[in-house]
């Protein structure tokens, strides 16, 4: 199913997705595609942004254009990891315990308003982002796949949040943003269909399998050795500027190749060019990292845009 992306990008069932996405989350082309490169490239997705602005529409319209499994929880600051997992209740009839497994055994996962949330609460997500299974009283359990966390997080500003710490942020391949739609764009969303009413009318564009073979033709893109020093210097960069606290991990440089990897597929190529890297390191690298002093930039796009200005590609 995938095997024109090389030749003819418009025409694959990947821009099937992206075409229809447009039709309802309107004018926010490149955070669909962002959002649809994390999910090839077997990642996870936070969006911050205001309420409002579309990001539960997002998850729930990938799910349904995916033809995926999706849940969705809704993060409060009296939730327990149970909630999230599950939890084991006494059977009378068998005299013993049964496992009643939790939202988070599903395709797609809407953990809403993480942030609202206690760390208690946030780290019931680690083991499943990072290994694709959960482990309950003693006993291990495999989540389905794909499995794709898409996080919503409101500004840490806001009252009743709880900053999601390094380790918890580290797991996400992107973060991205939506913001307000322009104006026009905006008319049209208010004279328009109920949102949820179009995703409901919607029919998948993608099937599980066919998603399944895209994340694996991801590997398969390649990176050639100028693509893998580029990627390398721009680690070496954050690691020896003082305007940060600390430099990016390896897993950050695998996370930041393997995303603009699921771009170029996007583009319809088997191969990375730099602008693959360039597109995608905004999402996949500021939120690792953190300012080391009082002139350092603070905004998610000034750092993306300190880090590509200092590192030429060769």
């Amino acid at each position: 199913m995938l095997q024109n992306l090389r030749t003819a990008p418009r025409a694959t069932p990947l821009a099937e997705v992206v075409d229809a996405a447009e039709t309802v989350i309107l004018g926010k082309t490149h955070a669909v595609r962002l959002a649809l490169s994390c999910l090839l490239a077997r990642g996870h997705l936070l969006i911050e942004d205001l309420p409002g602005v579309g990001k539960t529409t997002l998850a729930h319209l990938l799910a349904r254009l995916l033809g995926l499994e999706y849940s969705r929880i809704q993060f409060t600051s009296d939730m327990l990891p149970s909630d999230v997992i599950g939890v084991s209740v006494y059977d009378r009839g068998s005299e013993r315990f049964r496992f009643h497994p939790g939202p988070i055994f599903s395709q797609v996962l809407l953990a809403d308003e993480i942030n609202r949330a206690t760390p208690k609460a946030q780290s019931a997500l680690l083991e499943a982002m990072e290994e694709r299974q959960v482990t309950a009283e003693g006993e291990t359990r495999q989540l389905p796949a794909p499995f794709f966390v898409i996080a919503t997080q409101n500004p840490t500003y806001q009252i009743g949040t709880f900053p999601l710490p390094e380790s918890q942020l580290d797991r996400f391949l992107m973060r991205i943003t939506l913001g307000y739609p322009a104006p026009e764009q905006e008319k049209v969303l208010l004279a328009g269909e109920d949102r949820r009413a179009m995703i409901a009318g919607l029919k998948p564009a993608l099937t599980p399998a066919a998603l399944l073979e895209g994340q694996q033709a991801v590997e398969r893109v390649h990176a050639a050795t100028a693509i893998i020093d580029y990627v390398h210097a721009l680690l070496m960069f954050t690691r020896s500027d003082n305007r940060f606290l600390h430099g990016l991990s390896p897993r950050a440089g695998l996370g930041l190749l393997r995303a603009a990897k699921a771009w170029a597929l996007l583009e319809g190529r088997n191969f990375v060019v730099p602008e693959d890297v360039q597109q995608v390191l905004p999402s996949v690298v500021p939120h690792r990292l953190t300012s080391g002093d009082d002139h350092s930039p603070t905004g998610h796009a000034e750092l993306a845009a300190l880090i590509l200005d200092a590192v030429p590609v060769r």
